[in-house]
């Protein structure tokens, strides 16, 4: 491997604009010697029904985090799912991958009794098979980005890790894995309620049409005339997290588990105390406007609304919408008529809140991303009704 190939993302040129993600001819096709870090919550959906989708969003985070922190935050390009999270590296960096993913693997297991399926799926093996994995670097901020993927290669590489069959020349199986280093990982904020009236986690792929598939920015501009503002600017009227929403306790609910993850067992308690201190000093600040250390209150505030995931493309656009409800029949009206044209696939879930972690390696470079997704489900169960509208497609429905 050349190394510009080992730093292919980190040179990749970024964009700024969410309006043109549906830019096809923009995204360049990943190293075909890359490997796909894959991974996935089996079961979620009974956690989900138990309340514990806050585990389920920290451990797809966790894994982010984890690699991030072991690799290198500047070379990986990731992707947040809710239930799992997809990440790409370079075969120089493939066993450190590795080890980060049984790492967080087992800690799910220990701290969360919940089991995540892992796999290292080549790019090279998704292209066999007719997919690709194309990418695009969305600019959140400074030296901070997202992941945009087109190609279908990110799916087929879900559909692999959930077949036990097919994954098994993939499956990531290693003996007392070494404990992940977490730093940064956090979930202290409470869940962001709904200003408009409900929270609308939505997953929607664009059909092909002919010899081509329907314009994502169809898409986009169907959804703007129902929201009545534009969701895929770059305003502040884009943006899921505002100062409003922000609620924060202290202590917070989630230290707990956020220590849990990110300390060793004899060091539990330590990471909690340390934890509490930060907390401690955000309040501090966030109540007199104090700069304290590498935190300057209102920079963060204004970075923390701008530097999220709430929005992003993986081969299916996903969003978590604040909207009304009326906006929200309106919405699975003209999402459920551009299905039945063939036009798309969709899924949807709705909740009251959203919920978001959040992976801050450079709080004073003002290296921070936080994760969104729909309370009680969000995006995982988004996906699951996705599945369910593909496959009645299949079944001629």
């Amino acid at each position: 491997m050349s190394a510009a190939e080992d730093f292919f993302y980190r040179d990749l040129p970024a964009f700024a604009d969410f309006n043109t993600v549906g830019d096809t001819a923009s995204y360049r096709p990943v190293p075909g010697d890359w490997v796909v870090l894959a991974s996935d919550i089996v079961r979620s959906r009974d956690a989900i029904a138990a309340g514990r989708y806050k585990d389920v969003n920290m451990i797809a985070a966790a894994v982010i985090s984890a690699v991030l922190n072991r690799v290198g935050r500047d070379k990986v390009p990731f992707v947040f799912g809710g239930d799992g999270a997809f990440l790409l590296v370079a075969a120089s960096d493939e066993e450190a991958g590795r080890e980060a993913l049984a790492g967080i693997a087992r800690l799910a297991h220990e701290e969360s009794a919940l089991d995540l399926r892992i796999a290292a799926i080549p790019v090279a093996h998704l292209r066999a098979q007719g997919a690709d994995i194309l990418l695009r670097k969305y600019e959140l901020g400074p030296d901070t980005y997202l992941a945009m993927a087109i190609g279908d290669g990110l799916e087929l590489a879900d559909r692999i890790l959930k077949d036990p069959e097919e994954v098994k020349p993939f499956a990531v199986r290693i003996e007392s894995p070494p404990r992940p280093n977490l730093d940064g990982l956090s979930c202290r904020w409470e869940p962001l309620p709904s200003e408009r009236g409900r929270i609308a986690s939505l997953i929607i792929k664009p059909r092909r049409i002919g010899a081509g598939l329907v314009p994502l920015a169809e898409i986009q501009e169907g959804i703007r005339d129902i929201v009545g503002r534009d969701p895929f600017g770059e305003t502040v009227d884009a943006n899921h997290v505002t100062p409003s929403r922000l609620r924060f306790k202290f202590p917070p609910p989630g230290l707990s588990l956020e220590a849990g993850y990110a300390g060793a067992n004899w060091s539990r308690s330590l990471q909690w105390l340390k934890g509490a201190l930060q907390s401690l000093a955000f309040v501090i600040s966030y109540r007199t406007g104090w700069t304290i250390g590498p935190l300057n209150r209102d920079r963060y505030l204004k970075e923390i609304s701008r530097q999220t995931d709430h929005r992003k493309l993986d081969d299916s656009l996903r969003l978590v919408l604040d909207v009304t409800l009326e906006q929200l029949e309106s919405l699975k009206a003209y999402l459920e008529t551009a299905f039945r044209n063939g036009r798309l696939v969709f899924g949807l879930h709705e909740a009251d809140s959203a919920l978001m972690t959040c992976f801050v390696s450079d709080l004073g470079a003002s290296h921070h991303v936080h994760f969104i997704d729909g309370a009680d489900g969000g995006l995982s169960m988004a996906a699951t009704d996705f599945k369910q509208r593909l496959a009645s497609l299949s079944m001629g429905v």
